[in-house]
């Protein structure tokens, strides 16, 4: 790596992305110096971690070229020279876009998603596509044709999914942050397994043009970061109205402001954690990080779910994703050439001989969760929650289907979710969700952002085997 004698002292990749925007400003690193940080830990890192499935050098240095020039000139995007990595779902113009599917090398992208011109036009570097679950369907990343991702704290374990590339290349100093999709927990549960803070936006506040779908009234573009104020920016870059998005939301107000008052808050707790399946480390982790934010939590009171089968409901949005995908990865289905994985076929498979009542019932899941959360909101102001049921498992341990229980609702119900480290479980990170109603999703960055602070559970970057 060539960089400077004053560079080469900056924590360079364990720094989130608003101290390295510090750094750049103050002229203690340049964005050339920055990426090659980057570059040489991926090229290094990469081949044990499996994070990236496209990374491309030459590249990567000339966006940092460009950035530089700008900074140069005084004319700056508000990211202008941090690295970002991409799931390998979005579109990245003259990239494939394989969506974790064996034949799709020729997919290549001829314009950028949404998302990606809105990180290009704040001056970005793209870092790379990350690996994923096939198709985006699971929470584990142990794809069959790009090989397994492995969580930056314990190898052989598994980094979550389906964002689990971009989750384990932001835990390991990879990337500064990294775009991931969310259809029912796909970024939330990621970050929660690699200690990383995390935003499944508003549903339509960026837009996904450009995204393989997997369901599209439950698709959400996430970001994952090392702090929460890195999700305030990047949200803020990132979100906005889409003409060319039917589901982008063109907003008669702005986002509510984060002006809530922590004695006044009315934050709602989930009763008996066992009772829906929730790891015993887990919930003494939840239950000990609680009891650390009397303050900050304001009034605390139980929310029943009694009336809300949490599996039930997640299975229903699970074949919706599945049933759409019939659909989306028909070619790759119907390819000998290159065939889908047994476990995919079977999946989607079991929801092609579903009948239409069936989907039906599964589609009105999607109304009675946004009824739901229209009655729990107008008792609460957010929702607390653990963000998984368990922490990271083995990648050769039989995968529990409770991964997306306690992040399905907020995607069933299109409310916004944050979630953040709050102690470990086993030894490896888990981490807190909170959810609130449509909207309010800067409200929810500043709670979290206090609590995050409250807690300190935040661990110190880039993870290594040897500081895990």
């Amino acid at each position: 790596m060539n960089d400077s004698p004053k560079s080469s002292r900056l924590p360079l990749r364990g720094a989130d992305v608003c101290q390295s925007l510090h750094f750049l400003a103050m002229g203690h690193c340049n964005p050339e110096e920055l990426a090659a940080a980057y570059l040489d830990a991926a090229e290094r890192t990469n081949p044990r971690l499996n994070a990236y499935v496209d990374l491309r050098p030459d590249l990567v240095r000339d966006q940092a070229e460009g950035a530089a020039r700008r900074r140069a000139k005084g004319v700056l995007g508000r990211l202008d020279g941090i690295p970002v990595a991409i799931k390998d779902n979005i579109d990245v113009a003259g990239w494939p876009t394989r969506a974790g599917l064996p034949g799709r090398e020729e997919y290549v992208a001829r314009n950028d998603a949404q998302v990606v011109s809105r990180l290009r036009a704040a001056g970005a570097v793209l870092m790379g596509k990350t690996n994923m679950d096939e198709g985006a369907l699971g929470a584990v990343t142990n794809n069959p044709h790009f090989g397994a991702t492995h969580n930056p704290f314990r190898h052989g374990f598994t980094a979550g999914g389906s964002s689990g590339g971009s989750a384990a290349a932001v835990a390991a100093g990879l990337a500064a942050a990294a775009i991931g999709t969310d259809s029912l927990g796909s970024v939330r549960i990621p970050a929660s397994y690699c200690g990383l803070c995390a935003i499944k936006p508003t549903h339509g506040e960026i837009s996904t043009r450009g995204m393989i779908p997997a369901a599209r009234r439950l698709d959400a573009v996430g970001v994952m970061a090392r702090s929460v104020s890195d999700l305030t920016v990047l949200l803020q870059v990132l979100g906005g109205y889409d003409a060319e998005d039917p589901r982008s939301r063109r907003r008669r107000v702005a986002l509510a402001t984060p002006d809530w008052e922590p004695g006044r808050l009315r934050t709602g707790v989930l009763a008996d954690l066992s009772g829906i399946g929730v790891d015993a480390a887990v919930a003494e982790a939840f239950q000990y990080a609680v009891a650390r934010l009397e303050h900050e939590l304001g009034q605390q009171r139980d929310v029943d779910f009694s009336d809300w089968p949490l599996a039930r409901s997640r299975r229903a949005g699970l074949l919706l994703m599945e049933a759409e995908m019939c659909n989306t990865f028909a070619e790759d289905l119907a390819s000998e050439e290159h065939p889908v994985s047994d476990d995919f076929r079977r999946m989607l498979g079991w929801a092609a001989a579903r009948s239409a009542p069936e989907y039906v019932a599964a589609d009105r899941v999607l109304d009675a969760a946004r009824l739901k959360a229209r009655r729990l909101f107008a008792q609460i102001d957010v929702l607390v929650t653990p963000t998984t049921p368990q922490a990271a498992f083995a990648l050769d341990a039989h995968v529990p289907e409770s991964q997306a229980d306690l992040t399905s609702f907020a995607s069933l119900a299109a409310c916004p979710a944050v979630t953040i480290p709050m102690g470990s479980a086993d030894e490896l990170p888990v981490g807190m969700q909170f959810v609130g109603p449509p909207g309010s999703d800067l409200r929810l960055l500043e709670l979290a952002s206090v609590c995050a602070a409250a807690l300190d559970s935040v661990p110190e970057f880039p993870i290594t085997e040897t500081s895990a």
